[in-house]
């Protein structure tokens, strides 16, 4: 088991990721919620998500990484577009424990409160990178759960910071009811304009351009139980964590929808861009942005979906070649026969015959 805490002099900082390992990521679990929200505020759902090339249905994801730098942007963005400035802030505030994926299950199952804050620490680097969390005593006797992303290239993290914090304050009044409050907040970043709301949504002074964003409380709390403490359902969540670690940020994760997108489509034709577009809920600017960047046209991308599921759907015998030219979207069988010959220079007769007979 863990300590339940360090010294300040002594304290463990658990890193969320190795420099230089690509582009650091978040579990999407941490947006859970994000889309219900935005809309509550009344903004503009494609707008926000477009303009950081996140597709919605990805959001809340326990599997899935975001970038990092596009999670931080999609957070700005919404409390841009809403017009709400403390939208991280009031995000973080409603946040269940439960809904941050394997991440919160690992710490609402632990068997103390203490236990439950060493778990998010110590399994914090599987769901964050290039990011920090400490847990340390201060020189006062408080407890201080420190977070901070350390990428220095994502400057605009205000949103995440308020977000994050709530989140950690709400795996607290798990254990010791709603009611319960911290001694103090402190952000890194400095006083924003409706600066009361954070002591209301905290019940707790809120100090602002401290060193790091950090919770403050009474150790006292921390050998609380856990009220649905599973020490079953934690070692899973530890495992499963564990598991995600090779999981790199989907830097593809829009045209990976758009693949999906068009797999769905083909069977009613040839797929339109712009329905494409419709069914993500994403700008077309943004999808030819990604295009462009990926050094593709939306063309060659239907071209690549259709070849790579006629390569599946031949090799199934008992699927006629007039089915299969439906599901790729062709309306004649001779049109099918002919691409397919264009990728891999046989028929798909000759196709089928040579894998049967191979």
């Amino acid at each position: 088991m863990m300590t339940a805490f360090h010294s300040r002099d002594g304290s463990r900082v658990t890193p969320g990721g190795p420099p230089g390992a690509g582009p650091p990521g978040v579990i999407a679990a941490a947006a859970t919620g994000i889309v219900n929200f935005i809309e509550q505020y009344r903004g503009d759902v494609d707008r926000i998500f477009g303009h950081v090339r996140i597709v919605p249905d990805v959001t809340g994801s326990p599997t899935h990484k975001l970038r990092l730098a596009d999670f931080c942007r999609l957070f700005e963005e919404a409390a841009q577009q809403t017009g709400n400035d403390n939208f991280g802030l009031w995000f973080g505030n409603q946040f269940k424990p439960r809904d941050l994926g394997l991440w919160g299950y690992a710490a609402v199952s632990s068997p103390t409160l203490g236990s439950a804050l060493e778990n998010l620490v110590g399994l914090f680097r599987y769901h964050q990178e290039s990011s920090a969390m400490r847990f340390v005593q201060d020189t006062d006797g408080l407890v201080r759960l420190e977070y901070q992303i350390t990428a220095p290239a994502i400057v605009e993290r205000r949103q995440d910071a308020e977000l994050s914090l709530g989140m950690f304050l709400n795996v607290i009044r798990e254990c010791c009811g709603s009611h319960w409050a911290p001694e103090e907040v402190h952000f890194e970043h400095p006083r924003p304009l409706e600066a009361k709301e954070h002591e209301s949504a905290f019940d707790a002074p809120v100090y602002f351009s401290q060193p790091t964003n950090a919770l403050l409380f009474r150790p006292e709390i921390m050998a609380r139980p856990m009220p649905a403490r599973d020490l079953q359902l934690l070692a899973m969540m530890q495992t499963c964590l564990e598991g995600l670690s090779d999981i790199e940020p989907a830097d593809a994760l829009l045209l990976d929808s758009m693949r999906t997108a068009i797999r769905l489509g083909l069977p009613e034709g040839y797929p339109s861009l712009e329905q494409v577009a419709a069914e993500l809920r994403v700008p077309l600017s943004a999808i030819q942005r990604e295009l462009s960047e990926a050094g593709t046209t939306y063309k060659d991308l239907v071209e690549a979906v259709r070849r790579d599921l006629a390569l599946s759907y031949v090799k199934q015998r008992q699927l006629p070649f007039s089915e299969i030219a439906l599901l790729l979207g062709y309306s004649e069988l001779s049109a099918f026969s002919r691409a397919f010959r264009r990728w891999t220079g046989v028929s798909p007769r000759e196709y089928r015959t040579r894998r049967v007979a191979g």
